[in-house]
Parts: structure tokens; sequence; C-alpha cells
């Protein structure tokens, strides 16, 4: 007789199905900020294997190694996304490159533990939304005024659960700045409709990266927790969802908030 009340096996990603290419990108032309590490660097590699090139961004360095990881699919170039003149530059770079821009992935942002004090600091306000909201919505114009002229395109904003509801471990800058990049996505994307232009947002839950590399495994196992999967995600499958949204497939898709996240959000504690 069957245990109703034992606990279901947790399902773990399946990794391996996830190197088949299905095409979703063939041909296109796209940029992925904060490409030199985690989720943007899955982006990249997964943005490669449906087909695209890939105009990579990163201001640490790191991107300086795409191409020799993922061939000369992938043009690598240092900006910082905190700064107007740079993601200008960045876009200006990828377009004489390219020729034309027909997908954006802005995953570029700054992290940060939560104080225990209730206060936060002008300091850790603008670290906080120089690049999680202002970048990204630089980025976005950009990308959009971009890809008007050849008749639109797809832009992928990250942001966070923490933007969604409350998540007592992130800072208050930190969480203000991924609702402020929700809600102002969503304008963006009523704004640019018209010009063939879709803007959706991806907001990850916890999600394993090398950022990750010296957490605790109490740390680990407590925001795992909260995931009803159990587990955290790996940087893969955010990009498997970002790739889609950037593809022809989601074609009827903008303006939306999708947490990837286990189903962290769906609980309500």
């Amino acid at each position: 007789m069957s245990d109703f009340n034992a606990p279901l096996p947790r399902q773990l990603p399946a990794t391996e199905a996830f190197q088949a290419p299905a095409g979703m990108l063939l041909g296109k032309m796209v940029v992925v900020t904060g490409a030199g590490q985690g989720i943007g660097k899955a982006c990249v590699e997964v943005c490669v294997r449906e087909g695209a090139r890939v105009f990579a961004v990163d201001f640490s360095g790191k991107q300086a190694a795409l191409t020799g990881a993922f061939g000369p699919a992938v043009i690598p170039f240092h900006a910082d996304v905190s700064r107007q003149d740079e993601i200008e530059a960045m876009f200006g770079a990828a377009i004489k490159a390219f020729g034309r821009i027909d997908a954006s992935i802005h995953v570029a942002g700054t992290l940060g533990g939560r104080n225990e004090q209730l206060e936060f600091t002008l300091e850790e306000y603008e670290r906080m939304t120089a690049t999680n909201l202002r970048g990204m919505m630089f980025c976005t114009q950009y990308a959009a005024r971009a890809m008007i002229p050849t008749g639109g395109g797809s832009i992928v904003n990250f942001s966070s659960v923490a933007g969604v509801n409350a998540e007592q471990r992130a800072p208050l800058p930190y969480t203000a700045a991924k609702a402020g990049v929700n809600i102002t996505s969503k304008v963006m994307a009523i704004d640019y409709a018209k010009y063939g232009v879709r803007v959706n947002v991806i907001a990850p839950g916890f999600t394993k990266t090398e950022s990750m590399d010296d957490a605790t495994p109490e740390m680990l196992a407590h925001m795992s927790a909260k995931s009803a999967l159990g587990r955290p995600a790996c940087s893969r499958e955010q990009a498997e969802v970002a790739a889609f949204l950037a593809s022809d497939r989601a074609s009827y898709v903008t303006g939306t908030v999708i947490p990837v996240d286990g189903g962290w959000t769906a609980r309500l504690v």
C-alpha cells in the first residue's frame, strides 16, 4: 500500500537534456550583460547553443575568456553598466559588430547581504541602485533604440524574487531597485510595443552560482528550503527561460515578470 505521507523525491535538473539545441535563436544577434560568470555566462552558453551570435558584456575582465570557451560566435566587450556613457558605447559597438541587435538580455547586477540594523546609508542606496535599477533602465532604453530601426526585438531584464515579495536577507535598497526593474520594464513594454520591441523580466529565486562558493552549508540549506522544489536553481535553468523570451517563440509575451524560483513566491511564508 502506498504511503501518502511519505515525502516525494525532489526532481533534480536534467542538465544533459539541456544540451540538445532547438535552434530558437538561429541567426539572432544577442547582447548579454553580466556575461562573465553565473547566470550571465549561462545565458551566453545557451544563446550560442541556440544559434545566436552574442555580444558578451562584463566589467570584471572575465568576459575575455568567453571566446575561448564558446568560439567566434561570442564577442567580448568591457563595460560598466552603471555608467550611461559606457552603455551607449556598448550598444554602438554591438551594432557596429553585428549590424543589428535582435535581443538584449540584461543580467548585470550588484549583490549584497542585509545589515542587521534597520537603517541603510546613502552609499548603500547608491551602490544598489546604480546598476540594479538605473543601469537596467538605460540598457533597456538603448537596446530598444537599437532595435527599432530593424523592426523590433526582445529585451529580457533580470530582477529578483526580492523585488516581488519581501525577503529578509536582501538589503532594502536592493529590493527597491529590483521592484523598480519590474515596474519600469512593464511601462517600457507598453511604450515600445508599437515598435515591435518586447520587454519582459525574469525574477530568479535562489540560484547556485560562483558567488555562492563561500556560503555555509547552513545558509545553503536555509535558502534551498524556500523553494517548493527543495533545491536552488542552477544558472542554466535561468538562462533557458531567458533564451525562450529572447526568441520568436515568445512573440506574444511582453510586459511580464516571470519568477523562476522553484515555487518560492507561490508560498505564503
